[in-house]
């Protein structure tokens, strides 16, 4: 349990690093006139993603959860792949990326990296996160609890995102 405590406990770490960099690109979207949406789903994300990190480390232990490494590994592996996602959609978007919903006016939609295949890649990432990492240790209440609670969540999120991107002024053409 050692090893998975300190796994969680990285990406503990990584959520606060990603917390440093929504700051910064808050701060610098709305110098540059950018205009927030969905203000109030925005604390019940943050509390739904700290308490998959505490299921995550209460839930083997108190539940006595084995770590089975035919589950265990693959789980790894796609908790560990989409961290990768989430970073390349950070890199991706720059500044522009954000926990929060901004719109920057006169702004195009990236079409690149991930976004090239997917609308909400980082979005997707959540998803897998949110099932694997719990099942690296056969948490599987934890990632039943959170599959289901940001399933509700990001689909009002994404309605908010979208709601708030079509009403952003069209980019002029050049």
């Amino acid at each position: 349990m050692t090893w998975y405590t300190l796994l969680v406990l990285l990406v503990g770490a990584e959520r606060l690093a990603e917390l440093v960099v929504a700051r910064r690109n808050t701060a610098w979207c709305l110098a540059l006139g950018g205009t927030e949406h969905g203000r109030g789903h925005h604390p019940p994300m943050v509390l739904l993603h700290t308490a998959l990190l505490l299921g995550c480390l209460l839930e083997p232990a108190v539940a006595d959860r084995p770590f089975v490494p035919a589950l265990g590994w693959p789980m790894l592996v796609l908790a560990l792949g989409a961290q990768a996602v989430r970073w390349w959609c950070i890199a991706t978007l720059g500044p522009r990326w954000n926990t929060r919903v901004i719109v920057l006016p006169g702004t195009p939609l990236v079409a690149r990296g991930p976004y090239r295949w997917l609308r909400h890649p980082n979005y997707a990432a959540v998803v897998v996160e949110g099932a694997a990492l719990p099942l690296v240790h056969s948490a599987w209440a934890t990632a039943l609890g959170f599959t289901l609670l940001n399933a509700f969540l990001l689909g009002v999120r994404i309605r908010c995102e979208e709601n708030a991107l079509a009403g952003a002024a069209p980019v002029p053409a050049r």
